[in-house]
Formats: structure tokens, C-alpha cells, sequence
């Protein structure tokens, strides 16, 4: 591991990428690999839902019943909850709610947290997990002076899901420790979270709808931290930041019904990720790596001539997510997102031609 400090004006990499410009750049049909919100969503159930709040939008939003679900789901009080726009506006209302100093973020991850404390302003001092490592947590690696360190599990992209133990050791006294979790309900019985946990001093968990649901043109997300987090994160949020259909969708997603497609789901996910996984083994001997144990739904895999690759991927109808926008990875390396077997079938197939055509 490394650290890096950065801060504003120019950067190698574009933070304001993300994988839903690899299926818009033009007007082709593309197999989407390159988006981690889940396929064939949201259910029509969930649908239905959001369509009966539609009859309540000339009143203001009223977030109590949606709060006080989210808390109950992870056994907290309604204080440690706040509703949010999505994850990505919980980014912004930490960069420029809480008084920091000096923030650090783990990478490779999610870029949207750094873009949000350089825009409040903010130094960001990078630490930089090594590929030779696997991308692996050394809690040590990051400066004791930081006041506030944020690190996804499972990250996004490298797909690495840290141990519970190891991300809490970052946390000191004074010190804000958040943790993206955003993709956590894609992993088999959600271990290694941290959500719901009061013990970790400084501790703020960041929680997504957008995903497992297929939500992410609503934007729903939550906020876990201690209540002082909560008031001053909440004094930062415009006035009915939540609409009622988002609130209808976050109330529907952390019913007993909700919580049990979705951990169905993640094991479904686990075994299609297994699937792809083995299916990319298979092209070892041309050089392609993949980042394993992969946690998420989606894989990191490096290669070759990756950018010639992914633009005869394109060629054949497949997209995939480019990995040089990511601090700490270049143009080597993809992600891919995790589908089901036909889909990733077709891919494998695609990918074996689009390598043959980028040896030429």
C-alpha cells in the first residue's frame, strides 16, 4: 500500500465517470456488463408499490413510517437513521456537513466520495491498496492523523469484501470511519457488515435501494451513524430531499418480504459470479486476471490491451465498465458486472473473440 496526497485541479483520473456512460456513448443496443445495478428490476411487486404513492404527491414528503422501517431492519434506534437521495448525496452532506481535517480514502473504490470532499474543498490523501496484495486492507496503512477515512465493502470495483474486524480497526477517537456498504446485501447473509453496530466509535454506514432493486433512477439511500452524526448530517440536506415515491420504495425494500428475495437473490448472484468467474479462469493462459475471492456483484479482471478489448467487446454487443478512471488502477484492468449464465455465456464468447481481434 501507498499513500498519496491529492487535492483539486488536475487528476489522472475522471471521478465523475461511471459505467452507465459505457452503455449511453451512442445509440447501440448493448448487453449491459458494465452497470452494477441488477438486472430485470425493480420486481413488478416493488413497482406496484411505488406506483399507489403517486395518489399522495401534492402533499410533502413525510420520511417517519420509511425511517422507522430502516431502523427496525437493522435494530436501531430511529436517531442513527437518515433518508438520503441515494448513497451518492450521503458523499456530499459528510464532505460538507462534518468539520474535517484531514480525510483519506481507500482506493481502489467508488470515486463519488473524494469528487464530493474536493468539491467542498477539501485535501484528500489517498491510500492506495496494491493489486499485489489483492487488494487487501493493512488498517496500518492509514495516517493516525486522519479525521475521517472512507473504504467500501464489498469494494466497488475491485469486488474484494474486507473483514468486519479489519475495517473496524481503523476506527480511533475522533476519528469518522464510513463505510460504503453499498452492495452488502449482495453478499450471502451480509457478513462482514457493519450496519447496525454501535460499538465502533465514529462508525457511519452508508446503505443503498439502488442496486439489489433496480432503483437507481429513483435515488434511495440511508445514512447508519451515531445520532450527533445524524443532526449535523441532517442540517446539511435541503428540506424534503426524499420524494414519496422514494420513500414508498424504502420502506417496501426493508419489509420481511424484501429482505428474503433479497438474500435469495445473493445467492443467486454468488453462484453466477461463480460461473463467470470460472468461465474467465479459462483464458489464464491469455494473460487475463481476475481479482479473486470477488465479493461483490461484479469482478475486476486485468489484461492486456484491455482498452482494445472493451472497444471490440462494444463491437460484438457487449459493454463492460473501463477500470483507468479508478485512483490506483489503469488501463489494464475492467470490471465486469455479474449476470445470468446465458448472458455471461454469450459474454465469454464474446470476450474470447474481442481478445482474438485485439492479438491481431
Amino acid at each position: 500500500m501507498r499513500t498519496e496526497g491529492q487535492y483539486g485541479g488536475d487528476d489522472a483520473h475522471d471521478l465523475r465517470h461511471h459505467g452507465d456512460v459505457e452503455v449511453r456513448d451512442d445509440g447501440s443496443a448493448l448487453t449491459d456488463l458494465a452497470v452494477n445495478v441488477r438486472a430485470d428490476t425493480p420486481p413488478a411487486w416493488l413497482r406496484e408499490r411505488i406506483a399507489a404513492s403517486l395518489g399522495g404527491l401534492a402533499a410533502y414528503p413525510d420520511g417517519r413510517a420509511a425511517r422507522a422501517a430502516v431502523a427496525a431492519r437493522h435494530g436501531l434506534p430511529v436517531e442513527r437513521v437518515l433518508l438520503t437521495a441515494g448513497a451518492a448525496e450521503a458523499f456530499v452532506l459528510l464532505a460538507r456537513g462534518l468539520k474535517i481535517r484531514q480525510p483519506v480514502v481507500v482506493h481502489p473504490q467508488f470515486t463519488e466520495p473524494e469528487a464530493a470532499l474536493r468539491d467542498a474543498g477539501h485535501r484528500v490523501d489517498r491510500v492506495l491498496l496494491r493489486a499485489e496484495d489483492g487488494f487487501r486492507l493493512d488498517p496500518a496503512a492509514v495516517p493516525e492523523d486522519a479525521d475521517l477515512v472512507v473504504i467500501g465493502n464489498p469494494t466497488n470495483p475491485t469486488s474484494v469484501l474486507h473483514s468486519a474486524a479489519a475495517v473496524a480497526e481503523l476506527a480511533r477517537p475522533g476519528r469518522t470511519l464510513v463505510v460504503d456498504e453499498a452492495f452488502m446485501d449482495a453478499v450471502p447473509g451480509e457478513r462482514e457488515a457493519l450496519a447496525g453496530r454501535t460499538d465502533v466509535p465514529g462508525l457511519v454506514v452508508l446503505r443503498s435501494l439502488t442496486k439489489t432493486w433496480g432503483l437507481a433512477g429513483l435515488r434511495i439511500g440511508y445514512v447508519l451513524a451515531a445520532p450527533e452524526t445524524i443532526a449535523e448530517l441532517s442540517r446539511a440536506q435541503p428540506l424534503w430531499p426524499v420524494s414519496t415515491p422514494a420513500l414508498a420504495a424504502a420502506e417496501a425494500c426493508v419489509s420481511p418480504r424484501a429482505l428474503a428475495e433479497a438474500a435469495h437473490v445473493a445467492r443467486r448472484v454468488a453462484s453466477d459470479r461463480d460461473h463467470l468467474v470460472a468461465g474467465l479462469r479459462e483464458f489464464g493462459s491469455d494473460g487475463l486476471r481476475v481479482v479473486e475471492p470477488a465479493g461483490g456483484p461484479f469482478v475486476l479482471v486485468r489484461l492486456d490491451r484491455a482498452a482494445d478489448v472493451r472497444r471490440h467487446l462494444r463491437g460484438l454487443g457487449f459493454a463492460v465498465r473501463r477500470g483507468d478512471t479508478f485512483p490506483g488502477l489503469g488501463e489494464e484492468w475492467l470490471r465486469i458486472a455479474v449476470r445470468d449464465r446465458a448472458t455471461v455465456n454469450g459474454f465469454l464468447q464474446g470476450l474470447d473473440r474481442a481478445m482474438a481481434l485485439a492479438g491481431r
